[in-house]
Protein backbone atom coordinates (compact mmCIF):
# COMPACT_ATOMS: atom_id res chain seq x y z
CA UNK A 1 0.00 0.00 0.00
CA UNK A 2 1.25 3.44 -0.90
CA UNK A 3 1.87 5.59 2.17
CA UNK A 4 -0.60 8.44 2.89
CA UNK A 5 2.12 11.06 2.62
CA UNK A 6 3.09 9.86 -0.87
CA UNK A 7 -0.47 10.01 -2.11
CA UNK A 8 -0.90 13.43 -0.49
CA UNK A 9 2.11 14.74 -2.38
CA UNK A 10 0.91 13.06 -5.56
CA UNK A 11 -2.35 14.99 -5.47
CA UNK A 12 -0.99 18.28 -4.08
CA UNK A 13 -2.53 21.20 -5.90
CA UNK A 14 -5.67 19.32 -6.88
CA UNK A 15 -8.76 21.48 -6.66
CA UNK A 16 -10.66 21.15 -3.39
CA UNK A 17 -9.84 18.69 -0.68
CA UNK A 18 -10.78 15.09 -0.07
CA UNK A 19 -14.23 14.54 1.44
CA UNK A 20 -15.17 12.48 4.48
CA UNK A 21 -18.55 11.94 6.11
CA UNK A 22 -18.03 12.94 9.69
CA UNK A 23 -15.84 12.91 12.71
CA UNK A 24 -15.87 10.90 15.85
CA UNK A 25 -16.35 12.56 19.20
CA UNK A 26 -13.04 14.25 20.13
CA UNK A 27 -11.37 14.41 23.49
CA UNK A 28 -8.32 16.32 24.76
CA UNK A 29 -5.28 14.27 25.37
CA UNK A 30 -2.32 14.78 27.66
CA UNK A 31 -0.31 16.66 25.13
CA UNK A 32 -3.06 19.07 24.19
CA UNK A 33 -3.87 17.42 20.88
CA UNK A 34 -7.21 16.11 19.88
CA UNK A 35 -7.67 12.41 19.55
CA UNK A 36 -10.10 9.55 19.92
CA UNK A 37 -10.28 6.29 21.73
CA UNK A 38 -8.54 7.40 24.97
CA UNK A 39 -7.58 4.36 26.91
CA UNK A 40 -6.27 6.09 29.96
CA UNK A 41 -9.09 7.00 32.40
CA UNK A 42 -7.18 9.88 33.88
CA UNK A 43 -6.67 11.49 30.51
CA UNK A 44 -10.29 11.06 29.45
CA UNK A 45 -11.65 12.52 32.74
CA UNK A 46 -9.39 15.55 33.19
CA UNK A 47 -10.95 18.82 32.16
CA UNK A 48 -14.22 17.23 30.98
CA UNK A 49 -16.45 20.15 32.13
CA UNK A 50 -14.25 22.88 30.63
CA UNK A 51 -14.14 20.84 27.51
CA UNK A 52 -17.93 20.54 27.25
CA UNK A 53 -18.28 24.30 27.89
CA UNK A 54 -15.78 24.93 25.18
CA UNK A 55 -17.79 22.77 22.75
CA UNK A 56 -20.82 24.99 23.27
CA UNK A 57 -18.87 28.26 23.23
CA UNK A 58 -16.77 27.44 20.20
CA UNK A 59 -18.91 25.16 17.99
CA UNK A 60 -17.31 26.37 14.74
CA UNK A 61 -13.82 25.73 16.03
CA UNK A 62 -14.28 22.06 16.84
CA UNK A 63 -15.50 19.08 14.86
CA UNK A 64 -19.09 17.94 15.20
CA UNK A 65 -19.94 15.12 17.47
CA UNK A 66 -20.40 11.87 15.57
CA UNK A 67 -23.63 11.22 17.44
CA UNK A 68 -25.11 14.62 16.59
CA UNK A 69 -24.23 14.53 12.85
CA UNK A 70 -24.96 18.24 12.40
CA UNK A 71 -23.86 19.23 8.86
CA UNK A 72 -21.86 22.33 8.12
CA UNK A 73 -23.31 24.88 5.80
CA UNK A 74 -22.76 23.69 2.20
CA UNK A 75 -22.93 25.58 -1.07
CA UNK A 76 -26.28 25.47 -2.82
CA UNK A 77 -26.84 22.09 -4.40
CA UNK A 78 -23.97 20.53 -2.48
CA UNK A 79 -24.03 18.15 0.47
CA UNK A 80 -21.53 17.50 3.19
CA UNK A 81 -19.22 14.53 3.47
CA UNK A 82 -19.56 12.80 6.83
CA UNK A 83 -17.08 10.73 8.77
CA UNK A 84 -19.01 7.74 10.00
CA UNK A 85 -16.27 5.94 11.89
CA UNK A 86 -12.54 5.74 12.57
CA UNK A 87 -10.61 4.00 15.29
CA UNK A 88 -8.00 6.76 15.60
CA UNK A 89 -8.39 10.44 14.70
CA UNK A 90 -5.95 13.39 14.89
CA UNK A 91 -5.09 16.67 13.19
CA UNK A 92 -1.91 17.23 11.20
CA UNK A 93 -1.50 20.95 11.85
CA UNK A 94 1.97 21.10 10.32
CA UNK A 95 0.53 20.23 6.91
CA UNK A 96 -2.89 21.86 7.22
CA UNK A 97 -5.07 23.01 10.07
CA UNK A 98 -8.01 21.29 8.42
CA UNK A 99 -6.37 17.96 7.63
CA UNK A 100 -7.60 15.15 9.85
CA UNK A 101 -5.55 11.97 10.01
CA UNK A 102 -7.70 8.87 10.38
CA UNK A 103 -6.91 5.20 10.71
CA UNK A 104 -8.53 1.92 11.61
CA UNK A 105 -11.82 0.88 10.04
CA UNK A 106 -12.47 4.28 8.46
CA UNK A 107 -15.92 4.95 6.93
CA UNK A 108 -17.27 8.03 5.13
CA UNK A 109 -20.72 8.83 3.78
CA UNK A 110 -21.76 11.23 1.04
CA UNK A 111 -25.40 11.18 -0.01
CA UNK A 112 -26.13 7.49 -0.69
CA UNK A 113 -22.50 6.53 -1.17
CA UNK A 114 -20.21 4.97 1.43
CA UNK A 115 -16.41 4.83 1.34
CA UNK A 116 -14.29 2.48 3.42
CA UNK A 117 -10.51 2.27 3.91
CA UNK A 118 -7.69 1.46 6.35
CA UNK A 119 -6.52 5.09 6.75
CA UNK A 120 -7.37 8.49 5.34
CA UNK A 121 -6.79 12.23 5.23
CA UNK A 122 -10.02 14.16 5.65
CA UNK A 123 -10.49 17.81 4.68
CA UNK A 124 -13.91 18.52 6.09
CA UNK A 125 -14.09 22.18 5.09
CA UNK A 126 -13.41 21.31 1.46
CA UNK A 127 -15.55 18.14 1.45
CA UNK A 128 -12.67 16.07 0.19
CA UNK A 129 -10.59 13.14 1.29
CA UNK A 130 -7.74 10.78 0.51
CA UNK A 131 -8.20 7.11 1.37
CA UNK A 132 -5.53 4.42 1.59
CA UNK A 133 -5.44 0.65 1.84
CA UNK A 134 -8.33 -1.75 1.04
CA UNK A 135 -10.38 1.11 -0.33
CA UNK A 136 -14.01 0.33 -1.11
CA UNK A 137 -16.76 2.60 -2.41
CA UNK A 138 -20.40 1.51 -2.39
CA UNK A 139 -23.34 3.25 -4.05
CA UNK A 140 -26.57 1.55 -3.11
CA UNK A 141 -26.59 -2.18 -3.79
CA UNK A 142 -25.69 -1.92 -7.48
CA UNK A 143 -22.25 -0.31 -7.67
CA UNK A 144 -19.04 -1.31 -5.86
CA UNK A 145 -15.57 0.10 -6.53
CA UNK A 146 -12.36 -1.32 -5.03
CA UNK A 147 -8.75 -0.12 -5.11
CA UNK A 148 -5.63 0.80 -3.15
CA UNK A 149 -6.11 4.57 -3.16
CA UNK A 150 -8.99 7.03 -3.45
CA UNK A 151 -9.17 10.77 -3.89
CA UNK A 152 -12.71 12.06 -3.52
CA UNK A 153 -13.96 15.59 -4.20
CA UNK A 154 -17.43 15.98 -2.74
CA UNK A 155 -17.98 19.38 -4.32
CA UNK A 156 -17.96 17.97 -7.84
CA UNK A 157 -18.75 14.38 -6.75
CA UNK A 158 -15.77 12.85 -8.52
CA UNK A 159 -13.88 9.84 -7.17
CA UNK A 160 -10.37 9.02 -8.41
CA UNK A 161 -9.44 5.44 -7.65
CA UNK A 162 -5.89 4.15 -8.29
CA UNK A 163 -4.01 0.84 -8.33
CA UNK A 164 -5.72 -2.57 -8.56
CA UNK A 165 -9.04 -0.94 -9.28
CA UNK A 166 -12.16 -3.04 -9.71
CA UNK A 167 -15.59 -1.56 -10.38
CA UNK A 168 -18.56 -3.94 -10.17
CA UNK A 169 -21.99 -3.02 -11.52
CA UNK A 170 -24.77 -5.40 -10.49
CA UNK A 171 -27.63 -5.76 -12.98
CA UNK A 172 -31.26 -6.39 -12.07
CA UNK A 173 -30.93 -10.06 -13.09
CA UNK A 174 -28.01 -10.49 -10.69
CA UNK A 175 -25.31 -10.59 -13.36
CA UNK A 176 -22.20 -8.50 -12.76
CA UNK A 177 -20.25 -6.26 -15.12
CA UNK A 178 -16.70 -5.75 -13.86
CA UNK A 179 -14.19 -3.11 -14.89
CA UNK A 180 -10.49 -3.70 -14.14
CA UNK A 181 -7.90 -0.92 -14.34
CA UNK A 182 -5.20 0.88 -12.38
CA UNK A 183 -6.57 4.39 -12.94
CA UNK A 184 -10.30 5.03 -12.68
CA UNK A 185 -12.20 8.28 -12.35
CA UNK A 186 -15.84 7.94 -11.35
CA UNK A 187 -18.21 10.87 -11.88
CA UNK A 188 -21.17 10.38 -9.52
CA UNK A 189 -23.19 13.17 -11.13
CA UNK A 190 -22.98 11.65 -14.63
CA UNK A 191 -22.75 8.13 -13.18
CA UNK A 192 -19.82 7.31 -15.47
CA UNK A 193 -16.54 5.62 -14.69
CA UNK A 194 -13.66 6.19 -17.09
CA UNK A 195 -10.08 5.00 -17.33
CA UNK A 196 -7.14 6.36 -19.32
CA UNK A 197 -4.21 4.02 -18.80
CA UNK A 198 -5.56 0.67 -19.92
CA UNK A 199 -8.58 -1.22 -18.67
CA UNK A 200 -10.77 -4.28 -19.14
CA UNK A 201 -14.54 -4.76 -18.85
CA UNK A 202 -15.91 -8.26 -18.36
CA UNK A 203 -19.53 -9.40 -18.52
CA UNK A 204 -21.16 -12.80 -18.92
CA UNK A 205 -20.53 -12.83 -22.68
CA UNK A 206 -17.37 -10.90 -23.53
CA UNK A 207 -14.10 -9.50 -22.31
CA UNK A 208 -13.35 -6.01 -23.64
CA UNK A 209 -10.14 -4.04 -23.19
CA UNK A 210 -8.67 -0.77 -24.44
CA UNK A 211 -6.29 2.00 -23.48
CA UNK A 212 -9.05 4.55 -22.91
CA UNK A 213 -12.57 3.67 -21.90
CA UNK A 214 -15.66 4.60 -19.95
CA UNK A 215 -18.69 2.79 -18.57
CA UNK A 216 -22.11 4.02 -17.47
CA UNK A 217 -23.80 1.68 -14.96
CA UNK A 218 -27.14 3.44 -15.59
CA UNK A 219 -27.23 2.98 -19.39
CA UNK A 220 -25.05 -0.16 -19.43
CA UNK A 221 -23.05 1.45 -22.25
CA UNK A 222 -19.26 1.24 -22.48
CA UNK A 223 -17.11 3.26 -24.88
CA UNK A 224 -13.58 2.15 -25.81
CA UNK A 225 -10.77 3.97 -27.63
CA UNK A 226 -7.26 2.99 -28.74
CA UNK A 227 -6.15 -0.64 -28.96
CA UNK A 228 -9.64 -2.04 -28.41
CA UNK A 229 -10.02 -5.82 -28.06
CA UNK A 230 -13.22 -7.86 -27.67
CA UNK A 231 -12.71 -11.53 -26.84
CA UNK A 232 -14.96 -14.56 -26.38
CA UNK A 233 -14.79 -18.25 -27.29
CA UNK A 234 -16.19 -17.61 -30.79
CA UNK A 235 -14.23 -14.63 -32.11
CA UNK A 236 -11.82 -11.82 -31.33
CA UNK A 237 -12.53 -8.24 -32.38
CA UNK A 238 -9.80 -5.61 -32.71
CA UNK A 239 -10.81 -1.98 -33.15
CA UNK A 240 -9.81 1.64 -32.85
CA UNK A 241 -13.10 2.87 -31.42
CA UNK A 242 -15.99 0.81 -30.09
CA UNK A 243 -19.24 1.20 -28.17
CA UNK A 244 -20.64 -1.78 -26.30
CA UNK A 245 -23.91 -2.45 -24.49
CA UNK A 246 -23.58 -4.89 -21.60
CA UNK A 247 -27.38 -5.28 -21.72
CA UNK A 248 -27.88 -6.19 -25.41
CA UNK A 249 -24.30 -7.43 -25.99
CA UNK A 250 -24.18 -5.37 -29.18
CA UNK A 251 -20.84 -3.83 -30.16
CA UNK A 252 -21.15 -0.65 -32.22
CA UNK A 253 -18.05 -0.25 -34.38
CA UNK A 254 -16.91 3.36 -34.79
CA UNK A 255 -13.39 2.95 -36.20
CA UNK A 256 -11.17 0.61 -38.24
CA UNK A 257 -11.83 -2.92 -36.97
CA UNK A 258 -11.19 -6.58 -37.73
CA UNK A 259 -13.17 -9.56 -36.40
CA UNK A 260 -11.28 -12.85 -36.47
CA UNK A 261 -12.93 -16.27 -36.08
CA UNK A 262 -12.50 -19.84 -37.23
CA UNK A 263 -14.96 -19.31 -40.09
CA UNK A 264 -13.26 -16.20 -41.46
CA UNK A 265 -12.48 -12.53 -40.89
CA UNK A 266 -14.46 -9.30 -41.09
CA UNK A 267 -12.88 -5.94 -41.91
CA UNK A 268 -14.92 -2.77 -41.32
CA UNK A 269 -14.74 0.77 -39.99
CA UNK A 270 -18.38 1.31 -39.05
CA UNK A 271 -21.34 -0.85 -38.12
CA UNK A 272 -22.57 -3.09 -35.33
CA UNK A 273 -22.04 -6.69 -34.21
CA UNK A 274 -24.39 -8.66 -31.96
CA UNK A 275 -21.99 -10.82 -29.97
CA UNK A 276 -24.75 -13.19 -28.77
CA UNK A 277 -26.61 -13.77 -32.04
CA UNK A 278 -23.43 -13.36 -34.12
CA UNK A 279 -25.16 -11.06 -36.57
CA UNK A 280 -23.77 -7.81 -37.91
CA UNK A 281 -24.48 -4.85 -40.14
CA UNK A 282 -21.30 -3.47 -41.67
CA UNK A 283 -21.03 -0.08 -43.40
CA UNK A 284 -18.45 2.05 -45.20
CA UNK A 285 -17.06 -0.50 -47.67
CA UNK A 286 -16.63 -3.50 -45.41
CA UNK A 287 -15.19 -6.93 -46.21
CA UNK A 288 -16.02 -10.49 -45.15
CA UNK A 289 -13.43 -13.20 -45.84
CA UNK A 290 -14.28 -16.90 -45.66
CA UNK A 291 -11.63 -19.31 -46.87
CA UNK A 292 -10.83 -18.38 -50.45
CA UNK A 293 -13.95 -16.20 -50.83
CA UNK A 294 -13.92 -12.44 -50.22
CA UNK A 295 -17.14 -10.39 -50.09
CA UNK A 296 -16.90 -6.58 -50.28
CA UNK A 297 -19.71 -4.04 -50.33
CA UNK A 298 -20.76 -0.58 -49.23
CA UNK A 299 -23.12 -2.31 -46.77
CA UNK A 300 -22.97 -5.95 -45.63
CA UNK A 301 -25.49 -7.83 -43.48
CA UNK A 302 -23.75 -10.92 -42.10
CA UNK A 303 -24.99 -13.85 -40.03
CA UNK A 304 -21.96 -15.75 -38.78
CA UNK A 305 -23.88 -18.77 -37.39
CA UNK A 306 -25.69 -19.28 -40.72
CA UNK A 307 -22.57 -18.37 -42.67
CA UNK A 308 -24.66 -16.07 -44.84
CA UNK A 309 -23.88 -12.55 -45.99
CA UNK A 310 -25.73 -10.01 -48.12
CA UNK A 311 -24.01 -6.99 -49.65
CA UNK A 312 -25.40 -3.79 -51.13
CA UNK A 313 -23.70 -1.16 -53.27
CA UNK A 314 -20.58 -1.78 -55.41
CA UNK A 315 -20.47 -5.42 -54.39
CA UNK A 316 -17.43 -7.57 -55.16
CA UNK A 317 -17.24 -11.32 -54.52
CA UNK A 318 -13.84 -12.82 -55.30
CA UNK A 319 -12.77 -16.47 -55.39
CA UNK A 320 -8.99 -16.30 -55.05
CA UNK A 321 -8.51 -20.01 -55.80
CA UNK A 322 -10.61 -20.28 -58.94
CA UNK A 323 -9.69 -16.70 -59.94
CA UNK A 324 -13.28 -15.66 -60.54
CA UNK A 325 -14.80 -12.37 -59.44
CA UNK A 326 -18.45 -11.24 -59.35
CA UNK A 327 -19.54 -7.60 -59.21
CA UNK A 328 -22.92 -5.89 -58.86
CA UNK A 329 -24.94 -3.57 -56.67
CA UNK A 330 -26.41 -6.53 -54.80
CA UNK A 331 -24.72 -9.76 -53.82
CA UNK A 332 -25.03 -12.65 -51.39
CA UNK A 333 -22.87 -15.53 -50.26
CA UNK A 334 -23.68 -18.74 -48.38
CA UNK A 335 -20.56 -20.19 -46.77
CA UNK A 336 -22.11 -23.61 -46.14
CA UNK A 337 -23.31 -24.28 -49.67
CA UNK A 338 -20.70 -22.14 -51.41
CA UNK A 339 -23.47 -20.39 -53.34
CA UNK A 340 -22.93 -16.79 -54.37
CA UNK A 341 -25.13 -14.37 -56.29
CA UNK A 342 -24.62 -10.96 -57.91
CA UNK A 343 -27.16 -8.77 -59.70
CA UNK A 344 -27.95 -5.15 -60.58
CA UNK A 345 -25.27 -4.02 -63.07
CA UNK A 346 -23.63 -7.39 -62.53
CA UNK A 347 -20.28 -8.34 -64.03
CA UNK A 348 -18.20 -11.51 -63.85
CA UNK A 349 -14.45 -11.61 -64.44
CA UNK A 350 -12.67 -14.91 -64.96
CA UNK A 351 -8.89 -14.47 -64.94
CA UNK A 352 -7.58 -18.02 -64.58
CA UNK A 353 -6.72 -18.29 -68.29
CA UNK A 354 -4.26 -15.43 -68.66
CA UNK A 355 -6.46 -12.95 -70.48
CA UNK A 356 -9.39 -11.84 -68.37
CA UNK A 357 -12.90 -12.75 -69.51
CA UNK A 358 -15.35 -9.90 -68.78
CA UNK A 359 -19.00 -10.86 -68.73
CA UNK A 360 -22.21 -8.95 -68.04
CA UNK A 361 -25.68 -10.32 -67.30
CA UNK A 362 -28.72 -9.46 -65.28
CA UNK A 363 -27.82 -12.08 -62.65
CA UNK A 364 -24.78 -14.22 -61.86
CA UNK A 365 -24.54 -17.28 -59.64
CA UNK A 366 -21.41 -18.99 -58.35
CA UNK A 367 -22.02 -22.56 -57.18
CA UNK A 368 -19.59 -24.90 -55.42
CA UNK A 369 -19.63 -28.45 -56.79
CA UNK A 370 -16.96 -29.67 -54.41
CA UNK A 371 -13.85 -28.34 -52.71
CA UNK A 372 -12.11 -27.73 -56.03
CA UNK A 373 -14.85 -27.27 -58.65
CA UNK A 374 -17.12 -24.27 -59.22
CA UNK A 375 -19.88 -23.27 -61.60
CA UNK A 376 -20.64 -19.75 -62.73
CA UNK A 377 -24.09 -19.17 -64.22
CA UNK A 378 -25.36 -16.03 -65.95
CA UNK A 379 -28.97 -15.23 -66.75
CA UNK A 380 -30.58 -12.83 -69.20
CA UNK A 381 -28.74 -10.47 -71.49
CA UNK A 382 -25.30 -12.07 -71.39
CA UNK A 383 -22.51 -10.13 -73.13
CA UNK A 384 -18.83 -10.97 -72.75
CA UNK A 385 -15.44 -9.82 -73.97
CA UNK A 386 -11.98 -11.32 -74.06
CA UNK A 387 -9.14 -10.28 -76.31
CA UNK A 388 -9.37 -13.42 -78.45
CA UNK A 389 -13.15 -13.94 -78.50
CA UNK A 390 -16.40 -12.14 -77.70
CA UNK A 391 -20.03 -13.16 -77.55
CA UNK A 392 -23.66 -12.63 -76.60
CA UNK A 393 -26.46 -14.96 -75.50
CA UNK A 394 -29.40 -15.16 -73.14
CA UNK A 395 -27.78 -17.40 -70.52
CA UNK A 396 -24.38 -18.96 -69.85
CA UNK A 397 -22.64 -21.49 -67.63
CA UNK A 398 -18.92 -21.85 -66.88
CA UNK A 399 -17.42 -24.94 -65.23
CA UNK A 400 -14.03 -24.46 -63.63
CA UNK A 401 -13.32 -28.19 -63.32
CA UNK A 402 -12.98 -28.63 -67.09
CA UNK A 403 -12.78 -24.95 -68.16
CA UNK A 404 -15.92 -25.28 -70.28
CA UNK A 405 -18.33 -22.48 -71.25
CA UNK A 406 -21.95 -23.18 -72.25
CA UNK A 407 -23.95 -20.50 -74.12
CA UNK A 408 -27.72 -20.94 -74.37
CA UNK A 409 -30.55 -19.31 -76.32
CA UNK A 410 -29.51 -17.18 -79.29
CA UNK A 411 -25.73 -17.30 -78.77
CA UNK A 412 -23.27 -15.54 -81.09
CA UNK A 413 -19.49 -15.84 -80.77
CA UNK A 414 -16.74 -13.91 -82.54
CA UNK A 415 -13.07 -14.72 -83.03
CA UNK A 416 -11.07 -12.29 -85.13
CA UNK A 417 -13.04 -12.21 -88.44
CA UNK A 418 -15.05 -15.34 -87.61
CA UNK A 419 -18.59 -15.48 -86.30
CA UNK A 420 -20.51 -18.49 -84.92
CA UNK A 421 -24.13 -18.85 -83.93
CA UNK A 422 -26.64 -21.62 -83.34
CA UNK A 423 -29.04 -22.98 -80.74
CA UNK A 424 -26.32 -23.81 -78.17
CA UNK A 425 -22.57 -23.20 -78.17
CA UNK A 426 -20.01 -24.96 -75.95
CA UNK A 427 -16.48 -23.56 -75.68
CA UNK A 428 -13.76 -25.88 -74.35
CA UNK A 429 -10.70 -24.10 -72.98
CA UNK A 430 -7.17 -25.50 -72.81
CA UNK A 431 -4.77 -23.60 -70.59
CA UNK A 432 -5.08 -19.98 -71.68
CA UNK A 433 -6.62 -20.49 -75.12
CA UNK A 434 -9.68 -21.98 -76.79
CA UNK A 435 -9.35 -25.71 -77.53
CA UNK A 436 -12.48 -26.16 -79.64
CA UNK A 437 -15.97 -24.72 -80.04
CA UNK A 438 -19.04 -26.93 -80.42
CA UNK A 439 -22.18 -25.41 -82.00
CA UNK A 440 -25.12 -27.71 -81.30
CA UNK A 441 -28.03 -27.66 -83.75
CA UNK A 442 -28.64 -25.10 -86.48
CA UNK A 443 -24.97 -24.16 -86.59
CA UNK A 444 -23.70 -21.32 -88.73
CA UNK A 445 -20.07 -20.23 -89.18
CA UNK A 446 -19.07 -17.07 -91.06
CA UNK A 447 -15.66 -15.65 -91.95
CA UNK A 448 -15.46 -12.16 -93.38
CA UNK A 449 -13.29 -12.03 -96.51
CA UNK A 450 -13.94 -8.36 -97.21
CA UNK A 451 -16.78 -5.93 -96.71
CA UNK A 452 -19.01 -7.65 -99.25
CA UNK A 453 -17.95 -11.31 -99.24
CA UNK A 454 -18.23 -13.94 -96.50
CA UNK A 455 -17.11 -17.55 -96.34
CA UNK A 456 -19.99 -19.55 -94.82
CA UNK A 457 -20.61 -22.96 -93.28
CA UNK A 458 -23.82 -24.32 -91.85
CA UNK A 459 -25.21 -27.65 -90.71
CA UNK A 460 -26.87 -29.52 -87.90
CA UNK A 461 -23.75 -29.64 -85.74
CA UNK A 462 -20.40 -27.80 -85.96
CA UNK A 463 -17.05 -28.13 -84.24
CA UNK A 464 -14.27 -25.59 -84.71
CA UNK A 465 -10.78 -26.55 -83.49
CA UNK A 466 -8.17 -23.94 -82.59
CA UNK A 467 -4.41 -23.75 -82.60
CA UNK A 468 -3.29 -20.80 -80.55
CA UNK A 469 -5.92 -18.18 -81.22
CA UNK A 470 -6.68 -19.20 -84.82
CA UNK A 471 -9.22 -21.67 -86.21
CA UNK A 472 -7.38 -24.70 -87.65
CA UNK A 473 -10.20 -27.10 -88.58
CA UNK A 474 -13.99 -27.09 -88.84
CA UNK A 475 -16.22 -30.18 -88.88
CA UNK A 476 -19.87 -30.12 -89.99
CA UNK A 477 -22.04 -33.08 -89.04
CA UNK A 478 -25.34 -33.31 -90.93
CA UNK A 479 -26.81 -31.22 -93.77
CA UNK A 480 -23.54 -29.45 -94.47
CA UNK A 481 -23.68 -26.42 -96.75
CA UNK A 482 -20.87 -24.03 -97.65
CA UNK A 483 -20.06 -20.95 -99.65
CA UNK A 484 -16.43 -19.95 -100.18
CA UNK A 485 -14.72 -17.24 -102.18
CA UNK A 486 -11.36 -18.75 -103.21
CA UNK A 487 -8.43 -16.35 -103.64
CA UNK A 488 -5.55 -16.42 -106.04
CA UNK A 489 -2.01 -16.10 -104.77
CA UNK A 490 -2.13 -12.40 -105.51
CA UNK A 491 -5.28 -12.10 -103.39
CA UNK A 492 -7.71 -11.70 -106.28
CA UNK A 493 -11.06 -13.44 -105.90
CA UNK A 494 -11.77 -16.31 -108.34
CA UNK A 495 -15.53 -16.63 -107.78
CA UNK A 496 -17.93 -18.37 -105.42
CA UNK A 497 -17.71 -22.07 -104.60
CA UNK A 498 -20.97 -23.54 -103.25
CA UNK A 499 -21.24 -27.12 -101.88
CA UNK A 500 -23.77 -29.46 -100.28
CA UNK A 501 -23.13 -32.77 -98.51
CA UNK A 502 -23.97 -34.73 -95.41
CA UNK A 503 -20.59 -34.13 -93.78
CA UNK A 504 -17.83 -31.57 -94.28
CA UNK A 505 -14.35 -30.96 -92.92
CA UNK A 506 -12.27 -27.95 -93.75
CA UNK A 507 -8.66 -27.26 -92.81
CA UNK A 508 -7.44 -23.66 -92.49
CA UNK A 509 -3.89 -22.34 -92.48
CA UNK A 510 -2.84 -18.72 -92.27
CA UNK A 511 -6.55 -17.82 -92.46
CA UNK A 512 -6.84 -19.53 -95.88
CA UNK A 513 -8.54 -22.78 -96.86
CA UNK A 514 -5.87 -25.45 -96.98
CA UNK A 515 -8.07 -28.49 -97.73
CA UNK A 516 -11.75 -29.28 -98.04
CA UNK A 517 -13.42 -32.67 -97.68
CA UNK A 518 -17.08 -33.45 -98.32
CA UNK A 519 -18.83 -36.84 -98.09
CA UNK A 520 -20.83 -38.75 -99.14
CA UNK A 521 -22.13 -37.71 -102.57
CA UNK A 522 -21.10 -34.07 -102.43
CA UNK A 523 -22.54 -31.46 -104.78
CA UNK A 524 -20.64 -28.34 -105.76
CA UNK A 525 -20.59 -25.47 -108.21
CA UNK A 526 -18.13 -22.66 -108.91
CA UNK A 527 -19.67 -19.43 -110.15
CA UNK A 528 -17.51 -16.60 -111.54
CA UNK A 529 -17.96 -13.28 -109.85
CA UNK A 530 -19.53 -11.53 -112.86
CA UNK A 531 -22.30 -14.13 -112.90
CA UNK A 532 -23.20 -13.73 -109.24
CA UNK A 533 -26.25 -11.87 -108.04
CA UNK A 534 -26.32 -10.48 -104.47
CA UNK A 535 -29.06 -12.87 -103.32
CA UNK A 536 -26.90 -15.87 -104.21
CA UNK A 537 -23.87 -14.80 -102.18
CA UNK A 538 -25.26 -15.92 -98.84
CA UNK A 539 -26.76 -19.11 -97.50
CA UNK A 540 -30.22 -19.21 -96.12
CA UNK A 541 -30.32 -17.99 -92.50
CA UNK A 542 -27.18 -15.88 -92.99
CA UNK A 543 -26.77 -12.81 -90.81
CA UNK A 544 -23.71 -10.78 -89.91
CA UNK A 545 -24.10 -9.56 -86.30
CA UNK A 546 -21.08 -7.28 -86.17
CA UNK A 547 -23.13 -4.42 -84.73
CA UNK A 548 -23.84 -6.55 -81.64
CA UNK A 549 -20.21 -7.49 -81.01
CA UNK A 550 -18.74 -6.25 -77.67
CA UNK A 551 -15.77 -4.01 -78.39
CA UNK A 552 -14.14 -3.89 -74.96
CA UNK A 553 -14.72 -4.75 -71.30
CA UNK A 554 -16.97 -1.73 -70.82
CA UNK A 555 -19.05 -2.34 -73.95
CA UNK A 556 -20.47 -5.48 -72.35
CA UNK A 557 -22.97 -3.24 -70.55
CA UNK A 558 -24.48 -2.02 -73.85
CA UNK A 559 -28.05 -3.18 -74.33
CA UNK A 560 -27.74 -5.13 -77.56
CA UNK A 561 -28.90 -8.69 -78.22
CA UNK A 562 -29.97 -11.15 -80.86
CA UNK A 563 -33.72 -11.68 -81.41
CA UNK A 564 -35.94 -13.98 -83.47
CA UNK A 565 -37.22 -12.39 -86.67
CA UNK A 566 -40.90 -13.22 -86.43
CA UNK A 567 -41.77 -11.54 -89.72
CA UNK A 568 -39.85 -14.07 -91.83
CA UNK A 569 -41.93 -17.27 -91.79
CA UNK A 570 -40.04 -18.67 -94.72
CA UNK A 571 -36.86 -18.67 -92.68
CA UNK A 572 -36.08 -21.24 -90.04
CA UNK A 573 -36.70 -20.50 -86.37
CA UNK A 574 -33.20 -19.32 -85.61
CA UNK A 575 -33.15 -16.55 -88.19
CA UNK A 576 -32.33 -13.43 -86.20
CA UNK A 577 -32.18 -9.71 -86.45
CA UNK A 578 -30.33 -7.23 -84.25
CA UNK A 579 -32.14 -4.79 -81.98
CA UNK A 580 -30.81 -1.96 -79.86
Amino acid sequence: MMKPAVYSAFLAGAPGALIFFGLLFSRQGKNGGWGIGCNAPEVCSVGRLPFLLLLFLLPLTLTDSLSAQTPLASPPGKTKVFLEHADVQSFDKEVSADRQVLSGDVCFRHDNSYMYCDSAYFYEANSSLEAFGEVRMEQGDTLFVYGDYLYYDGNIRVAKMRDNVRMESVRADGSIVTLFTDSLNYDRVANIGYYFDGGTIVDDANELSSYYGQYSPATRIAIFNDSVRVFNDKFTLYSDTLQYSTQTKVATILGPSVIISDSGNIYTSRGWYNTVQNTSLLLDRSQVTSGNRILVGDTIAYDRDRGFGEAFGRVVLRDTTERVMLEGNYGSYDERSGHALATDSARCMEYSQGDTLYMHADTFEMISIDSTARQVKAYRGVRFFRADFQGICDSMQFNTVDSTLYFYLDPVLWNNRNQLYGDTIVVHMADTTIDFVHVIRLAFSIEQVDTGHFNQLKGNDLKAYFEGREVRRIDIDGNAESIFFPLEDDGSMVGMNETKSSYLTIWIKDRKIEKLRLWPSPQGTLTPLPDLSPDRMTLRDFHWYEDLRPRDKDDIFRNARRSIEADAPSKRSNKFRSIE
